[in-house]
């Protein structure tokens, strides 16, 4: 069994890559934009897929690298972050009396400990608060399961192709997909039957995203999502996941020459009216990947709605002549930045030479001080 700090300090790392690997994407991004690939959204799906799986595994990595190392060298390397700044600081690098720096150090074991034994009122708040968090919304999210399975149920089969069944509801107004343990569901609104365009559309747009696997990773999203809830940088990673899967999911539609711009827009347009008359069970019910939103906070704004941009990038829509080779130019240097910040915040193994010469320093100081005020005692 897995003892609790390690957990913590597992999922404390995890929220610091987050934070640190969303930094690097939006670097990356400006990136891709300034070497015409600001349109390659399968690509950058890809991206951020393949890093966000390197951020869940990296514990695992972690310690597959750390067992390699006592196997070929006989012992762990430290790279971590402490152990840098303990060796700059010995250097001459900053002034800082050695005991304050060295209870900086470890500032981080102080609170897990602390944490892990509710030790202060402070970490029982900090205690409450995410245990709440958690309860909320996971009972958040079963109630939307709940809503999405209530939807499904009373829609009509319609056709079916292997694992994944159409139906027809008469309680959506918008073209969603989602899937049970076995089968995948797409489910069509009734009025649609009335459109052969707008059904074709909406089809082929459900369609992609299944075989994108949008699906499997708006599931692993959502129920990551309560554990994460006072993480601003995965939410944020949550919703560019979001757009990148829709606007690569058009792109590819467009691809394929099966389907007009003009008819694609026409759809999303049309749906999208519908959505601004949706009832709150639709909009609550998760996980689904659905064909459009409507961006109620974007038009209170006056800002330019997602969907704007959806229709914007529809007419950029053009095949990548390299995609692996992009993909492999750009995740190379993000997975390298990731791993080594997943080696770098990690908590310090066995005690080095410079942490011992730091021990010795904060000893002597703490020696002088009690000589100098045994001195002063005498003086007086």
């Amino acid at each position: 069994m897995i003892p609790g700090d390690a957990l913590l300090d597992a999922f404390i790392n995890a929220n610091i890559l987050f934070i640190v690997a969303f930094s690097l994407w939006r670097i990356a991004r400006l990136g891709l934009d300034r070497t015409g690939l600001k349109h390659a959204y399968t690509t950058q799906l890809m991206l951020l897929n393949t890093v966000f799986l390197a951020i869940l595994f990296s514990p695992f990595l972690i310690l597959g690298l750390t067992a390699v190392q006592n196997a070929i060298l006989g012992q762990r390397i430290n790279f971590t972050l402490s152990d840098m700044v303990v060796a700059y600081y010995l250097n001459g690098g900053f002034e800082m009396k050695a005991s304050e720096f060295a209870d900086m150090l470890v500032l981080r074991e102080t609170f897990t400990a602390d944490v892990m034994r509710a030790g202060s009122w402070s970490t029982l708040a900090v205690i409450v608060v995410f245990v709440a968090g958690v309860v909320v919304g996971i009972v958040r999210l079963v109630f939307s399961m709940f809503c999405l399975h209530k939807i499904v149920s009373a829609s009509y089969g319609w056709r079916e192709l292997g694992r994944v069944k159409i139906r027809l509801s008469d309680r959506t107004l918008v073209p969603f997909s989602t899937r049970g343990l076995w089968s995948y569901y797409v489910v069509i609104p009734t009025s649609m039957l009335t459109n052969p365009e707008d059904l074709k559309v909406s089809i082929a747009h459900e369609f992609q995203h299944l075989r994108q696997g949008d699906l499997e990773w708006e599931i692993l999203l959502e129920v990551l999502k309560p554990f994460f809830f006072l993480n601003p940088a995965y939410h944020a990673w949550k919703r560019q996941i979001e757009n990148l899967r829709e606007l690569s999911c058009d792109q590819q539609v467009l691809i394929s020459g099966k389907i007009t711009a003009k008819s694609y827009c026409n759809t999303l347009l049309s749906v999208c009216q519908q959505t601004l008359r949706r009832d709150r069970t639709f909009v609550i019910a998760v996980p689904k990947v659905t064909l459009v939103t409507a961006d109620r906070s974007a038009l209170r704004d006056g800002k330019m709605t997602f969907l704007e941009h959806r229709i914007t990038t529809l007419f950029d829509a053009r095949k990548l002549r390299h995609p692996k080779l992009a993909f492999a130019v750009v995740i190379l240097p993000l997975m390298a930045a990731v791993m080594l910040t997943a080696m770098a915040i990690q908590s310090p193994g066995d005690w080095s030479h410079d942490r011992l010469m730091l021990s010795t320093v904060v000893n002597l100081e703490r020696l002088d001080e009690i000589n100098r005020l045994s001195t002063f005692g005498r003086s007086r």
